[in-house]
C-alpha cells in the first residue's frame, strides 16, 4: 500500500500575490526535474516548485512495447545514486506495490519501459510541489528584486499564473525529430514516438519501412517482425549507419559515465568536443546486443516455414522524399557505393531520433543565458547556463559539454546533486570523484613524466 505524505506546503493563493518567491522552479518534469523534485522534497532549507504543461507524467507512451526494457540498470532510478535510503527509490516503490520479490527472483537488473514509467507516476503521487496541466508561456527577470518571473497558463481553464524564484531549473527535454525533406509530406510518416497509437493502422498496409539505427528502430522491426506473417506486409529497415552498432556496454567503457569523464570532457577544447561528439554515438545510440540477437534469431524461426519479405539495409542516406498513389517513393544514396536508389513503401516510420528546441519562453531573458560558438547552451561544468552566475540550470542538454552523460538516466541523480550543490551552497548529498580505474588525461605523476631531454 502505498502512503501520500506531505511535503513543502505550496499554497497557489499565494502564487500571484509577489509574496511567494521560491528558491528554484522547475520548468518541465521529465525523469531529470523528477529526480530534483525528489531531492529537494527533504531539504527545509529548499523551496521548489515543477511545472509541465502534460495533465500527467507519461515518460515516452509511444515507446512502451511490451517487454522492452530500459538500457540502464535499476539503480539509475530518480535517486539512488545521490541517495540509497530515499522513499523514491524503485526498490521501495517495488516494496509498496508488493513486487519486489518477482523482481528479486526475476534477476535482471533492467527494469521494464513501462515499469518505469509506473514508477515515475507512482513517485508523482507522493510530491505535492508538482504543477501538471499548466504551459509556461512567458519568463522575465526582474532585476530590482533578484527573481525571475514565470507566467503560466492552466489547460482547464486558461486561467493566467504567475509565480516567481530567484533560479530556474530547465527540463523541457527534446522534441521529436525528422529528415527536413518528410516535414511537409501529407500524409505524415509516423515519428517513433507516436508508434504505438498508429501500430495497429501500420500493420494494415501493404509495405512499411523503418528509417533509423537506434534502440528505438530496433524496438520498432522487432514488434513488426513478430505479426509479418499474420499480417503479410512487407518490412523494411534501412539506416545511414555503415552497421547496426550494439550499445557497448564493457565496464571500462560505462566508466565514460562518470563525474571523472565529465571533468575531463568538460575541459577540452569546443572543437575536440564536437570532433568526440560524433564519433562516441554508438556509446549511447546503439541498439542492445540481446535485441540484435533476437531479431535475428526471430527471423531464423520465421524463414523455417518460407522466406520473409524483409530487408535491412545500411550506408543509405535519404536525400529526398515525396508521396504520391497512396506510397511514400525514397530517394538514398548508398554512402559507400555512392550508387542512388529508390525504395517504395505504403508506410514509413521514423526512428530518427530526438533534438533539443530553444523554448519560446526563454525569448525575454536570452541575455542572461551564455551560448557558445555553435549557438547551443554554453553549460558549464556544473550545469549552469548562466556563465557562472548560478541562478540558470539545466537538464538532459549538453553532449556537446557533457558527452554521453548528458541523456544518461544513471547520471541524472548526479547532475541533480551537483545543481542542489549550487543552490543551497552546502552538499547535502555527496558529489563523487575520482572512481574510475582509468585515467581520461595525461597522468600528472612523477613515475609518468618524460624524461628530460639529454641532447646536447
Amino acid at each position: 500500500m502505498t502512503t501520500t505524505i506531505s511535503t513543502h506546503e505550496i499554497d497557489d493563493t499565494h502564487d500571484t500575490d509577489g509574496t511567494t518567491t521560491y528558491d528554484f522552479i522547475g520548468i518541465g518534469l521529465g525523469p531529470f526535474n523528477l529526480g530534483l523534485a525528489c531531492l529537494t522534497e527533504p531539504l527545509d532549507d529548499l523551496n521548489g516548485l515543477f511545472i509541465d504543461q502534460a495533465d500527467s507524467f507519461d515518460w515516452h507512451p509511444g515507446m512502451l512495447i511490451e517487454g522492452a526494457h530500459l538500457q540502464t540498470p535499476f539503480m539509475a532510478d530518480l535517486v539512488t545514486l545521490a541517495d540509497p535510503t530515499s522513499r523514491f527509490s524503485v526498490l521501495n516503490y517495488l516494496k509498496q506495490t508488493g513486487r519486489l520479490y518477482p523482481f528479486y527472483i526475476r534477476e535482471n537488473f533492467f527494469l521494464l519501459r513501462e515499469e518505469y514509467n509506473r514508477y515515475c507516476q507512482w513517485v508523482t503521487q507522493q510530491l505535492e510541489c508538482l504543477r501538471f496541466g499548466e504551459r509556461v508561456e512567458r519568463v522575465e527577470w526582474e532585476a530590482e528584486h533578484e527573481r525571475y518571473r514565470v507566467d503560466s497558463q492552466r489547460r482547464t481553464d486558461g486561467s493566467q499564473i504567475t509565480r516567481y524564484a530567484r533560479r530556474l531549473v530547465l527540463g523541457t527535454g527534446t522534441q521529436p525529430w525528422m529528415p527536413e525533406c518528410t516535414r511537409d509530406l501529407d500524409p505524415a510518416p509516423v515519428h517513433s514516438s507516436r508508434y504505438l497509437e498508429q501500430r495497429e493502422a501500420l500493420k494494415q498496409c501493404d509495405s512499411i519501412t523503418i528509417l533509423g539505427s537506434g534502440q528505438s528502430a530496433a524496438e520498432i522491426y522487432h514488434d513488426l517482425l513478430g505479426e509479418i506473417d499474420q499480417h503479410h506486409y512487407r518490412l523494411d529497415w534501412i539506416t545511414r549507419s555503415p552497421r547496426f552498432f550494439p550499445l557497448e556496454y564493457g565496464k571500462l567503457t560505462l566508466e565514460m559515465t562518470s563525474p571523472d569523464y565529465i571533468d575531463y570532457f568538460h575541459a577540452l577544447p569546443e572543437e575536440k568536443r564536437d570532433e568526440l561528439q560524433q564519433s562516441q554515438k554508438g556509446l549511447y545510440k546503439g541498439i542492445d546486443l540481446d535485441l540484435i540477437n533476437a531479431i535475428y534469431d526471430l527471423r531464423y524461426t520465421k524463414e523455417v516455414a518460407g522466406p520473409v519479405d524483409s530487408t535491412l539495409i545500411t550506408n543509405a542516406s535519404l536525400e529526398s522524399c515525396l508521396h504520391a498513389d497512396g506510397h511514400y517513393l525514397l530517394n538514398f544514396h548508398h554512402c559507400e557505393q555512392r550508387h542512388d536508389f529508390q525504395h517504395r513503401t505504403q508506410a514509413l516510420v521514423l526512428a530518427t531520433g530526438y533534438r533539443y528546441r530553444l523554448p519560446d519562453f526563454l525569448a525575454p531573458i536570452t541575455s542572461r543565458i551564455a551560448f557558445d560558438n555553435a549557438g547551443r547552451f554554453e553549460v558549464g561544468r556544473f550545469y549552469d547556463i548562466d556563465g557562472g552566475r548560478g541562478d540558470l540550470f539545466v537538464q538532459n542538454v549538453g553532449i556537446h559539454s557533457h558527452s554521453l552523460t548528458a541523456p544518461d538516466l544513471g547520471m541524472g541523480a548526479y547532475r541533480n546533486a551537483c545543481i542542489i550543490r549550487a543552490m543551497t551552497g552546502r552538499e547535502p548529498y555527496s558529489v563523487e570523484s575520482s572512481i574510475t580505474a582509468q585515467r581520461f588525461g595525461a597522468p600528472l605523476e612523477a613515475q609518468f613524466a618524460p624524461q628530460e631531454s639529454t641532447a646536447v
